[in-house]
């Protein structure tokens, strides 16, 4: 029998219990991803293979879920972003719903992707060069698709994301 926690999911109902320890290395390495073990064991006041080892749990746990650079889209070439709310149509809803964000999840100016409950099904980050190429993704991978009902867009001037978050400006 595998007792490895690889290929199975945490119950996302149900909360893993987090200790003062666990809690103090999520909020460092949500601050800062890139800390060393050590950096991290010293500033817990515990040694590296204790910070080592709660790492690791949390990691099997599903706590901590991974390890993300924060990239600045403009320097992307893609300085222009947006939440576009969608809205599907109901015939079919389960099947459109599942090829919906299967195919707009690996679109290449999609940084997020969120299901709803609510007025729309689906809100949707992304960026772009510009409003040309904003109507063009518009128009090709929403518009266009059977399943759409309805989109509804709103440019992001600014955002702040938790303490790691670069200005936009």
């Amino acid at each position: 029998m595998n007792t490895s926690s690889e290929g199975r999911r945490p119950n996302p109902l149900r909360a893993p219990a987090l200790d003062p320890v666990d809690a103090q290395i999520v909020q460092l390495l949500a601050a800062d991803g890139r800390m060393t073990n050590a950096e991290l064991a010293a500033t817990l006041g515990v040694a590296p293979s204790t910070a080592h080892a709660r790492l690791r749990s949390l990691l099997d746990r599903g706590v901590i879920t991974g390890f993300h650079a924060s990239v600045d889209e403009r320097m992307l070439g893609a300085g222009l972003q947006a939440v576009i709310g969608v809205t599907l149509r109901p015939s079919g809803r389960r099947e459109s719903i599942v090829e919906f964000a299967d195919r707009v999840r690996v679109l290449p100016q999609v940084i997020q992707v969120f299901f709803l409950g609510g007025d729309d099904d689906f809100l949707l980050h992304i960026a772009v060069a510009d409003s040309s190429e904003m109507r063009e993704f518009v128009l090709e991978h929403l518009s266009a698709q059977a399943s759409v009902a309805s989109t509804r867009t709103s440019i992001i001037f600014d955002y702040h994301r938790n303490s790691v978050a670069a200005s936009f400006r």
